[in-house]
């Protein structure tokens, strides 16, 4: 079982590149996993709960203890199980910190226009006009 399974969209480009990046300095010690919670599939009861809305809004992630964590602190444990912990240190740091929660809540904001989606909201309409019967499955290495 993986120690951390990161909830990422699928349909972001950036956040693509970046379960790529996870991917590769994790292979062979398969402590992260990945859920593609743009997947129709995906079913936020195997998830610790968190919907489609709020996995879209900003980054998730479950530790294996079933614990959720989100925003800068799932890129701090993320980056850390592959080696690169030093890479995030710094948003640690008392002064730092604030500053980069910051920039990333407005980095969640904007995500979508940024990357040439559609708002969150037209998102979730489509979503949940939509029936599901299947569930998701994480996105192997």
């Amino acid at each position: 079982m993986a120690e951390l399974t990161l909830l990422f969209d699928g349909g972001c480009p950036l956040c693509l590149r970046e379960v790529k990046t996870l991917r590769r300095r994790d292979a062979e010690r398969d402590r992260l996993a990945f859920v593609d919670v743009d997947d129709p599939a995906y079913d936020p009861a195997r998830y610790g709960g968190v919907t489609y809305a709020d996995a879209m809004g900003r980054m998730h992630a479950l530790r294996a203890d079933g614990e959720v964590i989100r925003d800068v602190e799932v890129f701090r444990q993320a980056y850390g199980l592959v080696g690169l912990g030093w890479l995030y240190a710094p948003t640690r740091w008392p002064l730092l910190r604030p500053l980069v929660d910051a920039l990333y809540g407005l980095w969640a904001r904007w995500r979508l226009a940024i990357t040439g989606r559609p708002p969150l909201e037209v998102l979730c309409h489509d979503r949940c006009s939509r029936t599901h019967g299947a569930t998701a499955k994480p996105v192997g290495p």
